[in-house]
């Protein structure tokens, strides 16, 4: 089975739905793990969108992958509240510590470095996410460790 195939089985899954593209987008790369930009054409194609307008959310929209993540994803929160605490700190620490950018992947894969902008745990900032777990006081060390220990 192709992609295509697989993508346009998503989207039967999801058709009658109301504003189906943001469901199908997840649940895409919820099976791929990003969304490769050959599924645009597929996705306008089947919902009846513009190309532009389906590559139009997946820009716009930091949660959506246009190229695979590392096999460890690290999301540090840059909200006012963790900004007052050392979140911009920590940032710069992510960024010597793996050699990447916010928004990159390690050359190896093994880690994508990004920010989100709240994870509603403002009281323990600052904040990072490994691989959906959610850690709060985390400063350079704390970081380390925790990628250390496997305690994503």
């Amino acid at each position: 089975m192709t992609i295509a195939d697989r993508v346009r089985g998503v989207v039967e899954a999801h058709r009658g739905e109301r504003g189906a593209l943001l469901p199908i987008l997840h649940h895409v790369q919820e099976e791929f793990g990003w969304i490769d930009p050959q599924v645009v054409p597929v996705l306008a194609e089947e919902l009846n969108l513009s190309r532009a307008d389906v590559h139009g959310v997946i820009s716009f929209y930091t949660d959506f992958r246009s190229e695979p993540a590392g096999t460890t994803t690290v999301k540090i929160c840059r909200a006012e509240a963790c900004r007052s605490v050392g979140a911009e700190q920590l940032v710069a620490d992510a960024e010597q510590v793996f050699g990447v950018k916010v928004g990159q992947t390690t050359p190896d894969r093994s880690v994508t470095l990004d920010q989100v902008f709240c994870l509603g745990n403002c009281a323990l900032g600052p904040s990072a996410q490994v691989n959906g777990t959610v850690h709060g006081r985390v400063d350079r060390s704390r970081l380390v460790e925790i990628l250390a220990e496997g305690n994503a």
